[in-house]
C-alpha cells in the first residue's frame, strides 16, 4: 500500500467510519490507543516524544498570540452569547477544573501525537495534510465552529511543530486553545455526549 493510500484510509476512511458509526463512549478512548501506537512508532524511528528543549525560545510567541486570540474570542462570547459567557467555570467549576486538568493529557497531547508526530513525520504532505486531517475528524462533533476553528488551530500547530520539532510545545498552545475554549463558553461546540 502506498504512503498515500495508507494517510487517505487511517485519517479520512477510519475516522470517516468512526464519525458515521457514533461509536459510544466518545474518541479519547480510541484516541489514546491510537496514540500508544504512535509512541511505538516514533520509539522504533527514533523521534522525539517531547523535545523540551525548544520550549523556552518558543514560549513567548506561543504566550503572546494565545493572549490575542483569547481576547478577541472572550469578547465575541461576550457580544454574541452573554448567556453561555464563562459558563462552565461559573456553573461547574468543579467539571471545569477537572477539564483543564485532564483535557492536556488524555485529548491534547495523545492528538498532538498522532496529527503532527505521527502524521507529518510518516506523510510528508506538510502543515496543510495535518491541517485539514485535523479538521476533518472534528466532524465528529457535528457543527461547523469545530471543524473551522480546529482546521486553523491545526494548521498553527503543524506549523509551529515545523519551527520548533516539538510536540511539548505544540501541546502547551493546544492546551491553551482548548481550556480558553471551555472557559469563555465554546466547550459545547467541541463535546462529544457519550
Amino acid at each position: 500500500m502506498s504512503r498515500l493510500a495508507e494517510h487517505l484510509l487511517l485519517f479520512y476512511g477510519v475516522a470517516g467510519l468512526y464519525i458515521v458509526l457514533d461509536v459510544p463512549g466518545g474518541p479519547i478512548p480510541v484516541l489514546l490507543v491510537a496514540a500508544a501506537l504512535v509512541i511505538v512508532y516514533m520509539r522504533r524511528s527514533s523521534l522525539p516524544l517531547l523535545r523540551a528543549s525548544a520550549l523556552p525560545a518558543a514560549l513567548p510567541g506561543v504566550v503572546g498570540l494565545w493572549a490575542v486570540v483569547s481576547v478577541f474570542a472572550l469578547g465575541a462570547v461576550a457580544l454574541f452569547d452573554r448567556d453561555n459567557l464563562l459558563i462552565l467555570p461559573r456553573e461547574q467549576p468543579w467539571l471545569w477544573l477537572a477539564i483543564c486538568i485532564g483535557y492536556p493529557l488524555l485529548s491534547v497531547y495523545p492528538q498532538e501525537l498522532l496529527y503532527r508526530g505521527f502524521l507529518m513525520h510518516r506523510y510528508p504532505y506538510g502543515a496543510a495534510a495535518s491541517a485539514v486531517a485535523f479538521g476533518f475528524v472534528h466532524l465528529l462533533f457535528g457543527n461547523v465552529l469545530a471543524v473551522v476553528a480546529t482546521l486553523a488551530g491545526g494548521w498553527l500547530f503543524a506549523r509551529r511543530y515545523q519551527r520548533t520539532g516539538s510536540l511539548l510545545v505544540v501541546s502547551i498552545e493546544h492546551a491553551l486553545y482548548g481550556i480558553t475554549i471551555f472557559t469563555i463558553g465554546l466547550g459545547r461546540f467541541f463535546y462529544h455526549a457519550s
